[in-house]
This record gives C-alpha cells, sequence and structure tokens, in this order.
C-alpha cells in the first residue's frame, strides 16, 4: 500500500510538487507549505480529494519539495493556486510505505 493509499485512500496519487526559490529561508518556505496545506484542507472540506502530505526544503540547493495526494493533477494546481504559491513542475511521483524487516529492533 502506498504511502496517498494510506494518507487518503485508493485511487488517489501521490505529486511531488518542486520550488525553486533562490534566497528561501526555512520559515519562508514553512509559511508557503502552511499555505498550501491550509488550501488542501479547504479544498477537501469542499468534497475534493486533496491532501497535503509533507514538504521538505533543501537550503543548500534553494529547492523545496511538497507532496501531496490527490485524485488528479488539477486538484495539486488548483491548492496552490488559491494558496498564491508558485512551483516550477508537479510530477507524479511514488512514495511506498516503509516496511521494518520483522528481525528489526
Amino acid at each position: 500500500m502506498s504511502i496517498s493509499e494510506q494518507a487518503a485512500g485508493p485511487g488517489w496519487k501521490t505529486f511531488l510538487v518542486e520550488h525553486y526559490w533562490p534566497g528561501v529561508t526555512a520559515d519562508e518556505f514553512g509559511a508557503a507549505a502552511d499555505s498550501v496545506r491550509t488550501s488542501a484542507e479547504a479544498l477537501e472540506r469542499e468534497g475534493t480529494h486533496v491532501r497535503f502530505l509533507h514538504s521538505t526544503l533543501v537550503p543548500q540547493d534553494e529547492a523545496g519539495f511538497c507532496v501531496l495526494a490527490a485524485e488528479s493533477q488539477t486538484l495539486v494546481e488548483e491548492a496552490y493556486a488559491r494558496a498564491g504559491v508558485t512551483f516550477e513542475r508537479i510530477v507524479e511521483s511514488v512514495e511506498p510505505s516503509v516496511r521494518r524487516r520483522e528481525e528489526d529492533p
């Protein structure tokens, strides 16, 4: 089972959203990610199937990445449009769940 299926539901896809923001700080990226999360939550309350899963900032590369689960890329684009946050591209991605081996402590 993928992370999108665990967090959202069967049939949902996972999308990686790429941001390249020279000079972005952790606080700035965090605020942008929070805006997208809030927008996705509003869309979900309206009955659409989109959910913000997590974000990661790579300061050395001035790059940030957000991962959302949704039934379509269009819903991810709508969440970003409502949040007023720009991005470079959205790509469908795979986030398999991490399973521990039984012999691991």
